[in-house]
């Protein structure tokens, strides 16, 4: 009996160090963790929580803080998260697309009103939810790009129409040099 309680914490061990594993590679792959308070959520909305984040290539992970402690310890960048683990903790975890991210669980708790940001990390900073929100309000990448192509778009216009202009302002401006030669001449023969 001993030996197969023994035999089942040891499983229970692997499992915790492969839910670490699991968690430092995501941690290397996001740019920016979100720690919500998911108390009372049930394991659908939980489920259905992941769903909504899953196109933003952002994932929701529930684990233990203890857990999330170990797979932090020695990273300078994720460390800050030390002073956000209590109570009851989901980690969102963002690779690059912030706004779609933050805008998917702000949709989520719209609905649920059963979570709150507890803060979040990026880059070594701690941040609060108010700057987690202002995250949430920056254009996304593909707004960002599209600004940059319109506003390349309208230099190349601007461009385009200025070189356009210049033979017939060219044409202009040598038309009135040779009236002017004209009229100059036609004085000296008067």
């Amino acid at each position: 009996m001993l030996h197969g309680g023994s035999t089942r914490m040891g499983r229970t061990l692997e499992n915790k160090q492969e839910i670490v594993a699991e968690l430092k590679e995501t941690l290397k792959d996001s740019q920016l963790a979100i720690v919500i308070d998911y108390n009372g959520l049930s394991v659908a909305e939980i489920t259905n929580l992941r769903q909504q984040l899953r196109p933003s290539g952002s994932v929701c992970k529930v684990t233990k803080n203890t857990l999330m402690r170990i797979a932090i310890q020695g990273q300078s960048n994720w460390e800050p998260l030390n002073g956000l683990l209590k109570g009851s903790n989901a980690f969102l975890l963002i690779k690059e697309d912030f706004g779609s991210a933050i805008k998917a669980y702000q949709a989520f708790q719209k609905v649920s009103k059963k979570t709150e940001v507890r803060g979040g990390v990026m880059e070594g900073r701690l941040l609060s939810e108010s700057d987690v929100k202002a995250l949430g309000d920056l254009p996304s990448k593909e707004q960002l790009m599209a600004q940059i192509a319109g506003a390349i778009n309208g230099v190349a216009t601007q461009l385009a129409v200025g070189i356009n202009e210049v033979p017939g302002s060219l044409a202009r401006a040598l038309n009135a040099y040779v009236e002017k030669d004209q009229d100059g001449s036609n004085d000296e023969a008067a």
